[in-house]
């Protein structure tokens, strides 16, 4: 057989009828794209195709008839073939990958590659300006692995066929080592009522499990392939495997406690149902999403679907208020039935809200243990690794449900929250954007000059964190924020600092209420709810609103970053604080994200100062989200 040239090109007739039905437009597209031209005669797409030169010529035929190709026959030429929707060949999906690294870069990823990858990736990072051409980079980490929503290695696999090119068969090794490692260990709970740690094999008992595991970790051996665990220790056990490369599964017979009358009276959307069910298989895991996802209402969802006593902690009383009126919003539980514990109240009931202070004090720890709690809620789970919260996480025998923005800390001890609490359970936040379930924000970093020569000054003489203060207080950061503030007069407004002084001088210049953690509760409160109120404003820079009036703007301290439903929030400007952590980034501008309405993030930065990295670092994680961030250089 001879190509449109005369050459020999063989082939097998057998593959003529299969080369004619898959070739679609997208194969043609990729046929393109591997020859590098924007042309291509049959004998190339056969080559691609790997069929003969008649069947893609055929193939590519029937294209024709049905429009979506054309062909041009040049007179001692060979005929060639072309798009004839030249946009579609620019704007299709293409998906590159680097085996070596387990890296995937996709441009213009359908929703289904996107979903896809979703299951066994990390979204590291994401380019372009507008939905639908973005370029997304992908990377699959052993943990991805571990946590993926697949019964076997095999359908794993085929999923990770699907959106590839072609095969890779040093990734599919991988994946499959990793699948194989997360499935090696398990903690189930004997006929007897003790934990039993058992391993696939007496190699990993004996060398693994001996190599990492502490002398009092376990109590005794069972078998060549189990052992009795010592039921204090069941989340360093889990960690120290986790460490060695085996995350354990856990099978153990958790308790639901007394049975507690609640159901959900609020609709779920898609995508937390499918929290709740992955939660309800694992017995336990995170829920990561961008604030105003609904992870509070899916957290609601998990404590009716548990069914169980329920210990809800917090970081702050404010969250823990507002868990209660959450609770009574969404579900059918009575009010009688909701306890709080924290400084201002002790009471414990069968759905208790506390917060991690208390519930890590020594006194106070044998009223918690004292009760059967079905589940442990851990809100703002990121806070379970510092010192003075980290006990609570010993509650092991418990269901565990952890809601998080950014599990992220600043140590990046993201592996302690998923071995102390669970996996991660969780959305694309891009995704979640352009569904339109949660409002992105436009992020803008603005370059504030120097105009005051004394703080340019003593910003140079300073070092160290008195020179990172000194940027933060720049005298010109207050005249930049009422301009915002006025060119956004119809808007809500909240202005986030790092320093009391800072604070206190931009509240006294904007005429203000300002927020710390020296606010007293009920002034809190009241000031929270006069924010969230609609009707006459005002304070944005006419003087102390009175205090029947709604606010319409609050500058606050560190005591905002968190948990605080804001609602009405559609500005949000971070005056100071650029060197906290990238979760601290992504909280303050959460603050604005929510199902409708504008958003607007402007983040301050001291031109020529530390607090252009800091400002960079901390909106490059939100970019890697999906959040679309511009940078703008302020007139002297």
């Amino acid at each position: 057989m001879t190509d449109d040239t005369g050459d020999d090109v063989g082939g097998d007739p057998s593959d003529d009828a299969t080369a004619v039905e898959d070739l679609s437009v997208d194969r043609f597209h990729e046929a393109l794209e591997a020859e590098e031209r924007p042309v291509a005669t049959a004998s190339e797409v056969a080559r691609r195709l790997g069929t003969s030169q008649a069947a893609a010529r055929d193939a590519l035929g029937a294209l024709v008839d049905r429009g979506d190709v054309d062909r041009l026959d040049v007179e001692a030429d060979p005929v060639v073939f072309y798009p004839r929707d030249w946009g579609a060949l620019a704007s299709r999906e293409r998906v590159v990958v680097f085996p070596e690294r387990r890296e995937i870069v996709v441009d213009r990823p359908t929703q289904y590659t996107r979903a896809r990858l979703s299951q066994f990736a990390h979204l590291v990072d994401t380019t372009g300006t507008e939905p639908g051409t973005r370029g997304y980079l992908y990377r699959i980490r052993q943990e991805d692995v571990w946590a993926a929503p697949f019964d076997d290695a095999d359908a794993l696999v085929g999923a990770l066929r699907s959106v590839l090119p072609r095969r890779y068969e040093h990734l599919e090794a991988w994946v499959r080592d990793q699948w194989r490692r997360a499935h090696r260990f398990r903690l189930y709970t004997h006929a007897d009522g003790y934990v039993v740690l058992e391993a696939a094999s007496e190699n990993l008992m004996g060398n693994v499990a001996d190599q990492h595991l502490e002398d009092d970790h376990l109590r005794a051996p069972i078998s060549d392939t189990e052992a009795w665990v010592n039921e204090a220790a069941v989340a360093a056990v889990k960690r120290a495997l986790y460490d060695a490369g085996y995350p354990v599964e856990d099978d153990r017979d958790l308790e639901t406690g007394d049975p507690v009358e609640i159901d959900l009276t609020t609709d779920l959307r898609d995508y937390q149902e499918t929290w709740v069910e992955t939660f309800l298989d694992r017995k336990s895991g995170v829920y990561v999403g961008p604030p105003g996802s609904g992870k509070t209402v899916a957290g609601i969802a998990t404590i009716a679907a548990v069914g169980g006593e329920t210990l809800i902690l917090v970081p702050s009383r404010e969250l823990a208020d507002q868990w209660r009126e959450e609770l009574l919003e969404h579900s059918t539980v009575d009010p009688a039935d909701i306890g709080l514990y924290h400084g201002g109240t002790k009471d414990v009931r069968p759905v208790t809200i506390a917060t991690y202070q208390i519930a890590g004090m020594d006194r106070h720890r044998s009223l918690f243990d004292s009760r059967k709690w079905g589940l442990i809620c851990f809100d703002e789970a990121h806070h379970i690794t510092a010192p003075v919260f980290s006990r609570s996480a010993e509650l092991q025998a418990k269901h565990r449900l952890g809601l998080s923005a950014t599990p992220v800390s600043e140590t990046d001890s993201e592996e302690e929250i998923y071995t102390l609490i669970g996996q991660p359970i969780g959305a694309d936040w891009d995704a979640l954007f352009e569904a339109g379930f949660v409002q992105e924000p436009e992020v803008e970093i603005r370059y504030v000059p120097w105009r005051d020569e004394m703080a340019q000054s003593e910003y140079a003489a300073a070092d160290g964190r008195e020179r990172r203060r000194v940027a933060s207080e720049n005298p010109a950061k207050i005249e930049e924020i009422r301009y915002l503030l006025a060119a956004h007069r119809d808007k809500k407004a909240l202005v986030f600092v790092e320093y009391l002084d800072h604070g206190r001088a931009i509240a006294d210049a904007l005429g203000a209420p300002f927020i710390s953690g020296e606010t007293p509760h009920h002034e809190r409160a009241e000031l929270f709810r006069r924010f969230r109120a609609d009707g006459e404003t005002g304070s944005s820079g006419g003087g102390e609103a009175a205090d029947d009036e709604s606010l319409d703007v609050l500058v606050v301290s560190r005591v905002g970053d968190e948990g605080i439903d804001l609602p009405n929030a559609e500005l949000a400007v971070v005056a100071s604080g650029l060197g906290g952590s990238r979760r601290q980034g992504s909280q303050r501008a959460g603050r604005t994200m929510r199902p409708t309405g504008s958003a607007l993030v402007y983040v301050l930065a001291t031109r020529g100062s530390s607090e252009e990295e800091f400002a960079q670092r901390q909106m490059r994680h939100l970019g890697r989200k999906g959040v679309r961030v511009r940078e703008t250089n302020v007139a002297e």
